[in-house]
């Protein structure tokens, strides 16, 4: 899959790759103009992630990946001013990965360690050569530790930073490359085991190749021609002679291929089109069609596309195939978002200030993946991936043009519902339950009619249909029914509440779907509300009622055989509304909870195992509690309580103690007059989450749980006229909940059938620091904690920032290390063989890249700089192993030289 950035639109785009190409992209916001783009696992979850340099703010951007395709929404750190680029690394030997960013306009490198939850520790900075425009990542210098190698654009040179394998890096070393130079790219083109660099002259009609020593040193440049502004270099085997080769992006909308035939040497330019007024940004390689051939992948900011050019396997390749990204796609990220197994593709758009996602298919085509809530103020400049909270699936991340911050996207299940299925019940349908009363394993629903004062079964299908409602008499006036088998036959009976007569009727079911007739039991004044539950730990169920009009609940013992002693009474609040059971103590005896609208409380009664209760506690609720349910919201395996508050249009969270105690309510907005609450785990998170009817507004609201007892904003559904209850349960054996709730006005019933969803959303923002403009940005684990780290090359502060990652999508502020003036594109790679991660930056105008070599620890050497030519202006570094000794190597395209 492919990641692209689109710098004008401040976003990235993901193309999927499938059998015929890539489906369309799906697109992620950014920070502002983000520039450079990079993939890792940030969080240690086995899952892609991203990180993009946002050179307009100054940040990097994190999003981290579900491994479905999708993101979670940015969080950003601060990078130096300007950056450029960004590549990932574990420069301090923690196995996690770490973050270095190019920062153009402070001449420097910024370092972010990570911690391996996805977050970041802040940046260190180091300095580079002049305007550093492109970093990448080796061991140059065979001491098993990264080192960095960044490409000044403005000097001409590039500059490699050796590290120390503690996450910091030597002072940089300068070479010079050509003029502008603007990009770097890494690998071993002479097979000696050593890197090399190839850099590309942004300004001219050259690249540079500079054969990599084994001591982090590097031979003269070699020059070789091109089209017309190289921008941005990838090295691959196009035509399976077994010698690397090397792809050029353009400004003259052409790709060109650079053929390998020698040592280190390569043969004349093969010129691909991108298409008229194109203005390539960026290229990437990668098999796209799953064909063991390299195929190119080119980000085309002036036609807003991206375009995918499948390799014949002899340095040929088929017309592009383009894929619509927002506008101007400025970067992209590799990596599998939705844990496919095949490529997708992450886009940052300058233009429209987004990413795009775009799913592929293992066939070189991709689709585009909606994306929620990624619209940004700035335009994302440089996007990559990494797992920072170790969930198995890639974040994002994204930085952006112009800002002080990177953002890391997260993708969530958002427990979407698909439009109702109504079904017809009696007058007034007020309260309903599930269960199977036919035997079939497939669920039933029954509700109580108020008006006519019937209850009515509906018998399901398995798909979320139901038969026409079969009818039973009840009570007068019906209000509550409850499941249950009460006389020992492992078929389910009904319980029913019946308000005007001051009973409760029980039906006794057949196990085919139909019922006995009604068994009547006296309650107290108006009973509203039944529920069933072992009160005195005899293995029979039994009743609790809540009584509205003599403020008590009504317990009635179960002798197993369908039949119940005389209530037993207990004072509650004044006018209890509802009533809902569960062991609140953990004493292995089961207590309840009473809602009091006049009172505006709930009262706990707590069980002594032999069918009596303790005098009521009272807790405080919103404005007229009607409804209640129960669940435990914090993962402390203690029961919570929710009620649903009337008058004032709120859920009451109050988190329980194990004593039989609460915690002061907190309260989260409904829609008007809640009238029912219900829990359940809607978007197989393993969190639990709450339901709402909503009376008046005519709505459901869902709120989705974070797992430690608070929730998020509600999402609304429409419903039918005055839905008055809701209950959860899969109805079409998909395993995900569905939804079935009451319409009192029209005499109906809706199901929400649930479905499977992945979305990106906003995560959290890494502040990279005041005028950072991140330009570059990779994810990678530099201090070998298995915990995702971020670097940012800060082009604004001159600086690279190391954000450490904790594993759990938070990240220590960034530790800086300071680059050349303008660090702009970052590279991540072990270039001293010391087994810990390096960073090269490339400093866009200082004309030099700047080496840091990392201590494994998330601390680097200071920089050591390599010239990459006088007004050369390096855009964009790469590392690899260029001459085959086994030594990394630093490449370093050169945005103005040639």
């Amino acid at each position: 899959d492919v990641i692209i950035i689109s710098n004008d639109t401040g976003s990235i785009g993901i193309l999927f790759g499938y059998d015929e190409g890539f489906e369309p992209q799906k697109t992620y916001s950014t920070g502002s103009s983000p520039s450079s783009v990079a993939v890792g696992d940030f969080n240690n979850d086995t899952l892609l992630d991203i990180v993009v340099a946002n050179q307009g703010d100054n940040t990097t951007s994190v999003l981290l990946g579900y491994g479905n395709g999708s993101f979670a929404n940015q969080t950003t750190y601060s990078a130096g001013y300007g950056p450029t680029s960004v590549a990932v690394g574990d420069f301090n030997n923690d196995t996690l990965l770490d973050i270095v960013v190019a920062n153009e306009n402070d001449n420097t490198i910024s370092v972010l360690l990570g911690y391996g939850n996805g977050s970041f520790a802040n940046q260190t900075m180091y300095s580079t050569g002049n305007s550093p425009q492109s970093v990448a990542v080796g061991d140059f210098n065979k001491d098993t530790q990264l080192d960095l190698v960044v490409a000044n654009i403005d000097d001409n040179t590039v500059s490699l930073l050796l590290g120390y394998g503690n996450g910091s890096f030597a002072n940089q070393t300068t070479y010079s490359a050509s003029s502008d130079s603007s990009f770097v790219a890494v690998a071993d083109f002479n097979k000696d085991t050593q890197l090399d660099l190839v850099v590309t002259d942004s300004n001219g009609v050259n690249v540079s190749v500079l054969l990599g020593y084994s001591n982090g040193s590097f031979a003269n440049q070699t020059t070789y021609s091109a089209g017309y502004g190289p921008t941005s270099a990838a090295v691959g085997d196009f035509n399976n002679d077994f010698w690397l080769d090397i792809v050029v992006a353009d400004e003259d909308n052409t790709v060109d291929v650079l053929l390998h035939y020698n040592r280190a040497a390569l043969g004349n330019e093969i010129t691909f089109a991108s298409g008229g007024g194109s203005r390539l940004r960026y290229v990437a390689i990668d098999d796209f069609n799953n064909d063991t051939i390299l195929d190119l992948v080119a980000v085309n900011y002036g036609t807003n596309d991206i375009g995918v050019l499948l390799g014949n396997g002899n340095a040929s390749f088929l017309e592009q195939k383009t894929f619509p990204t927002g506008s101007n796609p400025y970067s992209l990220a590799i990596g599998d978002f939705n844990n496919d197994g095949k490529h997708d593709f992450a886009v940052a758009n300058y233009g429209s200030k987004n990413i795009d996602i775009l799913v592929g298919n293992g066939k070189g085509t991709f689709t585009h993946q909606l994306i929620d809530g990624c619209d940004l103020n700035f335009a994302p400049v440089a996007v990559s991936t990494g797992d920072f909270n170790n969930d198995k699936q890639s974040e994002i991340i994204v930085a952006y043009d112009n800002t002080d911050n990177i953002d890391i996207f997260a993708t969530v299940d958002p427990g979407a519902f698909k439009d109702q299925l109504t079904y017809s019940t009696g007058s007034w349908p007020h309260s309903l339950a599930v269960g199977d009363f036919n035997n079939d394993t497939l669920l039933d629903i029954v509700v109580v009619n108020l008006f006519d004062s019937t209850v009515s079964v509906l018998l399901g299908y398995g798909n979320g249909s139901f038969a026409d409602q079969l009818t039973y008499p009840t009570g007068y006036f019906p209000q509550s029914v409850a499941v249950g088998d009460f006389n020992n036959d492992t078929l389910l009976d009904i319980v029913i509440a019946n308000q005007n007569d001051n009973t409760i009727s029980v039906l006794l079911g057949y196990g085919n779907g139909s019922f006995a007739n009604r068994t009547i039991y006296s309650t107290d004044a108006y009973p509203l509300f039944v529920a069933v539950g072992d009160f005195n730990n005899d293995t029979r169920l039994d009743l609790v009622v809540a009584n509205q009009g003599d403020n008590s609940t009504s317990v009635l013992l179960g002798y197993g055989n369908g039949s119940f002693a005389d209530q037993l009474t207990y004072p509650t609040g004044s006018n209890p509304q509802s009533v809902a059971v569960g062991d609140f103590n953990n004493d292995t005896r089961l207590d309840i909870i009473v809602v009091n609208q006049n009172d505006n409380t709930v009262s706990i009664l707590l069980g002594y195992g032999n069918g009596s209760f303790t005098d009521q506690t009272t807790y405080s609720t919103g404005s007229s509690p009607e409804s209640v349910a129960v669940g435990d919201f914090n993962n402390d395996t203690l029961l919570d309580i929710v009620v649903g508050n009337y008058d004032d249009n709120t859920v009451s969270i109050l988190l329980g103690y194990s004593n039989g105690s609460f915690t002061n309510q907190t309260t989260y907005s409904t829609g008007s007059t809640p009238s029912s609450v219900a829990v359940g785990d809607l978007n197989n998170d393993t969190q639990l989450d709450i339901i709402v009817s909503n009376r008046i507004d005519n709505t459901l609201s869902v709120l989705l749980g974070y797992g430690n007892g608070s929730f998020a904003n509600r999402t609304i559904y429409s419903t039918d006229a005055y839905p008055l209850f809701v209950a959860v349960d899969d109805f079409n054996n998909d395993t995900r909940l569905d939804i079935v709730v009451s319409n009192g006005g029209d005499g109906t019933i809706d199901i929400f059938l649930g479905y499977f969803s992945k979305i990106f959303q906003y995560q959290m923002t890494l502040i990279t620091g005041e005028k950072s403009v991140p330009r570059s940005l990779i994810a990678v684990d530099f201090n070998n904690d298995t915990y995702m780290d971020i670097v940012v090359a800060n082009s604004g502060t001159n600086n690279i920032g190391i954000f450490l990652g904790f594993g759990n999508n938070s990240f220590l502020n960034q530790t800086t290390f300071t680059t050349g003036s303008g660090p702009w594109s970052l590279a991540v790679a072990d270039l001293d063989n010391d087994n810990r991660l390096d960073i090269v930056v490339s400093n866009i105008n200082d004309s030099n890249i700047s080496v840091f070599l990392g201590f494994g620890n998330g601390s680097f050497t200071n920089q050591t700089i390599y010239s990459t030519g006088s007004n050369s202006e390096p855009y964009s570094v790469a590392i690899g192993d260029f001459n085959n000794d086994a030594l990394l190597d630093i490449i370093v395209a050169n945005y103005r030289a040639s």
